[in-house]
């Protein structure tokens, strides 16, 4: 557990406090806190353009926040960037490889960044890819993508992954896959940040559920808290209408 200013003890993995962000004229975050214990798989939802991506960039150290703290791990992600990437295994929204890389050697190209990597044959294993071990990344599916980018975040032995839109534009059985997977990697003790759209996905795989909307969080707790007597979607529309 970490130490917060002048010894207070703080209750999760990451602490987010009274985090402001904005570009140009434009509030992107606005007093965001948040506090995202270990082992869970915690949600990030919200409209474009509220906040989710910029938030999620400042606490893997992408970007400096312009107000506010930020602890992931007891480390500063604005200062301690060389830990951070050490500690935090991160999927951004399209990444993408050169076609004729292997799945292999993407994993064994990332692995070389890293003093203590996962093995990537093990990983391959895990991901559930060993029948597509030599495949080329052209060749791919949608959803065996998806899963090679959840690889090359957890190939450095992270503590925490951040994956953000992971399943946009899978059709419904890629989706499923990479379900199952993030599944796998809880079961496993990983700590995940999950940024979507989806509130299927929310159901399915998130202990806690922030909704952002315009910079600021408007809920917190769990989809089922959050429902209450409706539909989730129902709910998250009227929590992020103006």
């Amino acid at each position: 557990m970490a130490s917060g200013p002048a010894g207070r003890r703080l209750g999760g993995v990451i602490e987010i406090e009274h985090l402001h962000k904005r570009y140009g004229d434009v509030v992107a975050v606005d007093d965001v806190s948040l506090t995202i214990h270990e082992n869970e798989v915690f949600g990030i939802i919200g409209t474009n353009g509220a906040g989710k991506t910029t938030t999620v960039e400042c606490l893997t150290g992408v970007r400096t926040p312009d107000r506010g703290r930020i602890e992931v791990l007891g480390h500063d992600p604005a200062t301690e960037r060389d830990q951070i990437r050490r500690l935090v295994g991160v999927q951004l929204q399209a990444s993408a490889l050169p076609d004729r890389l292997t799945v292999h050697e993407a994993l064994e190209l990332y692995a070389s960044f890293y003093d203590d990597p996962r093995d990537p044959d093990e990983l391959i294993d895990l991901l559930g890819l060993t029948h597509r071990r030599d495949a080329r990344y052209g060749k791919l599916s949608g959803g065996e993508k998806q899963r090679v980018s959840v690889g090359l975040a957890l190939i450095g032995r992270p503590r925490i992954a951040v994956l953000d839109e992971l399943t946009t534009g899978l059709d419904p059985h890629a989706r499923r896959e990479v379900w199952s997977l993030i599944e796998r990697l809880k079961r496993d003790g990983l700590t995940v940040v999950l940024v979507t759209h989806f509130m299927d996905e929310v159901e399915r795989l998130c202990d806690r559920v922030a909704v952002l909307h315009e910079g600021r969080v408007r809920a917190l707790g769990t989809p089922a808290e959050l429902a209450g007597h409706d539909r989730l979607e129902d709910a998250f529309l009227e929590l992020t209408t103006v």
